[in-house]
């Protein structure tokens, strides 16, 4: 069996959790949007593939919220009421409904006594909502171990600038940078800040919205496995 990676380190939103779709489902269906799971899953890697073509940071969202709606169905009448509403409900603590293929992968991988972290941008929040929704925690415990669980707001640096993987690296010591895999789901901030910082960036891309790309990507991270 051939190795490429000795570690991994995982973005939190959109590859480990997302907007909780049983919150926003009820929510955007009273615009009349489609309520499913299915729908607001999609509607997530909609709307960062919009945030992405706009090369917006993370403090802005209008890209991601007009996209995210439409994907649900919201009629373009409607749309600028929706967005008003998912703009103020999405919050850092909406963040927690686990993607069901990522924790089977994150087991798998911890099964096999692979080296995980975690570095999000996040609010203060990340390591307690992961924890609470049954993902991870950092060392021993219920969930997967994690080395360590980097949290921007905490750090004070955030993606895309590479530096916020010094937090990081200090507890993959023995690995070369170029053997560190860094997974996330935003081309403006996951895979400029691994590239900045000289791991091997990988965009997680369900529904194909990046074909093309000059970087690798996946389906699911059951594809690491």
């Amino acid at each position: 069996m051939t190795v490429r990676f000795k570690a991994f380190l995982f973005d939190a939103g959109g590859v480990l959790v997302l907007p909780d779709p049983t919150v926003l489902g009820p929510l955007l269906a009273y615009y009349g949007g489609d309520p499913s799971v299915q729908a607001h899953r999609r509607a997530h890697y909609a709307g960062m593939a919009a945030k992405s073509a706009a090369g917006s940071g993370e403090a802005f969202w209008e890209e991601y919220d007009h996209a995210y709606v439409r994907s649900v169905g919201v009629v373009e009448r409607d749309v600028e009421a929706a967005v008003t509403t998912l703009h103020c409900t999405r919050n850092a603590y909406l963040w927690r409904w686990p993607i069901p293929e990522s924790f089977a992968a994150l087991k798998s991988l911890a099964a096999a006594d692979v080296p995980l972290g975690v570095v999000s941008n996040a609010s203060g929040q990340i390591l307690e909502v992961l924890a609470r929704s049954g993902v991870c925690q950092v060392g021993d415990g219920p969930h997967v171990s994690m080395r360590i669980v980097v949290d921007s707001h905490l750090v004070g640096v955030a993606k895309p600038d590479p530096r916020i993987f010094d937090h990081a690296l200090p507890h993959f010591n023995g690995f070369e940078r170029s053997e560190i895999a860094f997974v996330g789901d935003s081309v403006t901030l996951d895979i400029a800040a691994a590239r900045g910082a000289g791991l091997h960036p990988i965009l997680l891309d369900p529904y194909d919205d990046h074909i093309g790309a000059d970087f690798e990507r996946i389906r699911s991270l059951m594809d690491l496995l």
